[in-house]
């Protein structure tokens, strides 16, 4: 009986939606990064975004690499991602119509409390990842081919330091953000993130504090930490199933000025900083 009361006011609902001719939501299929996921940004953001264009987003939550090559293919719409470099050869290449700055935070090392391999208060990351690996303490690495993993492979490479997971110490996890500190939490070891995703996730890492970087990003002394967001539709040509209209709204609303302040809000009232700073021109 509860069954057909239930199919009974679906087909009500659906009968009503009919006679006041409302519309099916279009779909936005956004690719982007862990980081814009597991901070809950997305969560924050996206409804008002649903709402002013009757769309729904669905979010295919992955590493840059991950989230650049759904672009190539046609399988998503926009993408935001935070790799500047391969952003700029995803537009020159004529896979997306364009970039638009969107925000920025920063990434740190966080790592034990005790420290074993003395990094902490050290103003270069390739310096402390030198020294970490002098140590031979443990590190994780996300391992995926993201934002974060290209920038942690950057920094080996300024620290002159091929790191080898044969060694012992380090290890690739093939992982998302919030699995690699869980990971590093769990295991005593030394990781590199965005400073967003370390602090929406910091109650529930006690074994992990920030030892370069400081503790805001006035603080962080390593220009090579910035880590800039960009967003860019994918280029229509791809597949026919790309809403190229849609896609173009979303960058549009989300580099407006309402929804830069949305973003610079998020996260203060529980973190006392924002965990991404609005940088739309």
């Amino acid at each position: 009986m509860r069954k057909i009361i239930s199919l009974l006011l679906l087909s009500l609902v659906l009968l009503t939606m009919v006679a006041c001719g409302a519309k099916e939501p279009q779909v936005l299929r956004l690719a982007t990064t862990t980081s814009t996921a597991d901070s809950g940004l997305l969560d924050a953001i996206l409804p008002s975004f649903e709402e002013k264009y009757n769309a729904r987003v669905d979010v295919v939550a992955v590493g840059t690499g991950q989230a650049i090559a759904l672009g190539e293919a046609g399988d998503a719409d926009v993408i935001l991602v935070h790799a500047r470099a391969r952003e700029d050869a995803f537009v020159e290449e004529g896979h997306g119509t364009g970039r638009s700055d969107v925000m920025y935070n920063d990434f740190i090392l966080v790592g034990p409390p005790d420290d074993p391999a003395g990094v902490a208060g050290m103003t270069s990351a390739a310096e402390a990842l030198a020294a970490i690996a002098a140590a031979g303490a443990p590190f994780a690495s996300r391992g995926d081919d993201s934002g974060t993993h290209t920038k942690e492979l950057s920094l080996w490479e300024k620290a002159g330091v091929t790191p080898d997971p044969a060694g012992g110490w380090y290890n690739s996890l093939g992982q998302g953000m919030g699995e690699t500190l869980t990971f590093a939490n769990e295991a005593g070891a030394y990781t590199l993130t965005d400073r967003g995703t370390y602090l929406s996730m910091r109650d529930n890492l006690p074994n992990l504090v920030v030892v370069v970087g400081g503790e805001s990003i006035a603080d962080n002394a390593d220009p090579a930490l910035l880590n800039p967001y960009g967003v860019i539709p994918v280029n229509p040509d791809k597949s026919d199933a790309i809403n190229n209209k849609l896609a173009n709204q979303f960058a549009e609303w989300l580099t407006s000025a309402e929804v830069q302040e949305m973003i610079g809000q998020f996260g203060t009232d529980k973190f006392g900083q924002p965990l991404f700073y609005p940088d739309a021109k």
